[in-house]
């Protein structure tokens, strides 16, 4: 949808070495890292882009949201997405 999306999934390369660190820690303890990590992400970079007025996605229409750049609601996917990740760098 946007060529900024291309350096923010990028972001995702963090994973592994954040798993290094946290691998010894409870697979709920992992997601809940990953999931944070995800949101910091996308409030950080959504944020940084509504400043110029760039941002590709906007929830300001969905009743979990904040600020209109991350929605509460997909907790659950980023906590699995980062589990996902993880389990295909171990795989891979």
């Amino acid at each position: 949808s946007s060529l900024w999306m291309f350096p923010i999934y990028g972001t995702a390369a963090l994973i592994g070495p954040v798993y290094r660190h946290i691998s010894s820690l409870p697979v709920i303890a992992r997601g809940t890292i990953y999931m944070c990590g995800i949101f910091a992400v996308e409030y950080l970079t959504g944020s940084l882009l509504n400043l110029f007025h760039l941002c590709p996605w906007d929830y300001s229409h969905a009743p979990l949201n904040i600020n209109g750049v991350i929605r509460l609601d997909y907790a659950p996917l980023w906590f699995c997405a980062g589990l996902i990740f993880e389990w295909l760098l171990r795989r891979f």
